[in-house]
């Protein structure tokens, strides 16, 4: 850390002063460079004064480019990365510095608010809001808690079922377990029959999700999946079901939070489900029907769980629900809770600003009502 005084800041713009920060040491990084860059270009200067800050692979804070194609998705497919080179800290005061080589840092200024535009550990996971949370920093979206339940798929769910929602069956493979018992481990997994979904317990962006159809296909998959995280989520796959998503967003006035249309995901190009190429490469056939074409009450029933999954979290700001709809003879209930997720990509195609511009609030109408919300909440309990 350096001893030297910084520089005077610059005068106070009336403007709130709004730190976009993206990137981050976990698997997303590059989703959240992409969904930081679509943030940054739909804050209007004239009424914010935006900072970028980008994290990079190996954590350190970066003075980032303004410029949104800075952090767009290349024309190949190329996934962008924070790339800047003056390191920039968030001192006692709530002021960002940055440190110049071989110059006397310089202050930015006091920062208003925060927007955490990250995905998965390192970021999302609470660990980031904790630390606004001691510089006393109001900051976009969910809190400590419920961003690290929210990003820890099997504390989710456990958390769900303790509320009475409806979960698919699972089983959790920690590393001990793998290590000593890969016969247990088989076995619970046996018990969900085939197929099945082997996914990191704690990434997102379909990152090291393999579907399995036979039992000798687990131990490669498992293995897939370390790779991004030790512990390890086996789900039953929701056969047959229809996968639906519906965006909740806190009002301004701290009145019920709002559900947005509800969007059906059809995946074509040949994917076997939602992973990382339907998600997010343009030439992909994922399509998305909004609103869904749903009977009435099962909407109504996404809507309702949709809520009470937001609440059972104690999720703020904003949030991206997500279920899986079986047909009337299946055996389990028509509506099943996937999972929620606290901070949705916010990229061009990411589903949740589309929900919302379906439903009458375009992408920086809702980049401004987060923006608002965050100034009107304090830090600390609450």
């Amino acid at each position: 850390m350096s001893t030297r005084t910084p520089q005077t800041q610059k005068p106070r713009s009336d403007r709130p002063r709004v730190a976009v920060v993206f990137g981050g040491r976990s698997s997303e990084h590059s989703i959240s460079c992409i969904s930081a860059g679509s943030v940054i270009g739909a804050l209007d200067p004239e009424k914010y004064d935006v900072v970028p800050v980008g994290i990079t692979t190996d954590g350190r804070w970066v003075l980032e480019s303004a410029d949104p194609a800075h952090l767009a998705l290349g024309p190949g497919g190329e996934l962008p990365v924070v790339s800047g080179a003056s390191p920039v800290a968030l001192d006692a005061t709530a002021a960002l510095v940055v440190a110049e080589p071989g110059e006397v840092p310089r202050t930015l200024g006091e920062v208003d608010v925060v927007f955490p535009v990250m995905h998965g550990p390192w970021g999302q996971d609470g660990t980031l809001q904790g630390l606004l949370e001691l510089a006393g920093v109001r900051y976009v979206g969910a809190g400590v808690l419920s961003s690290a339940v929210g990003t820890d798929k099997v504390f989710m769910k456990q958390l769900f079922q303790a509320r009475g929602l409806p979960v698919l069956p699972y089983t959790v493979v920690r590393p001990r377990e793998w290590e000593r018992d890969r016969a247990g481990v088989q076995e619970a997994v046996d018990s969900l029959g085939y197929p099945v979904f082997v996914k990191p317990a704690r990434a997102g962006s379909s990152f090291g999700i393999t579907r399995v159809d036979a039992p000798g296909d687990l131990v490669a998959a498992v293995e897939e999946a370390r790779r991004f995280d030790p512990k390890v989520l086996v789900e039953a796959a929701a056969t047959g079901a229809r996968e639906v998503e519906i965006g909740v967003l806190d009002r301004l006035d701290g009145g019920l939070p709002e559900t947005s249309e509800v969007a059906e995901i059809r995946v074509g190009g040949g994917h076997a489900f939602y992973d990382f190429a339907a998600k997010y490469l343009p030439e992909q056939q994922t399509s998305l029907d909004i609103p869904a074409e749903l009977p009435e009450d099962i909407t109504h029933r996404v809507r309702e769980l949709a809520v009470q999954a937001f609440e059972a979290l104690d999720v703020e700001g904003l949030a991206r629900v997500d279920f899986f709809v079986f047909a009337e003879d299946s055996t389990r209930p028509r509506v099943v809770l996937n999972e929620v997720e606290t901070m949705p990509g916010f990229t061009a195609t990411s589903m949740f600003p589309r929900m919302w511009a379906a439903s009458g609030l375009d992408y920086p109408s809702l980049v401004d009502r987060l923006v608002q919300l965050a100034l009107g909440r304090g830090t600390g309990l609450r």
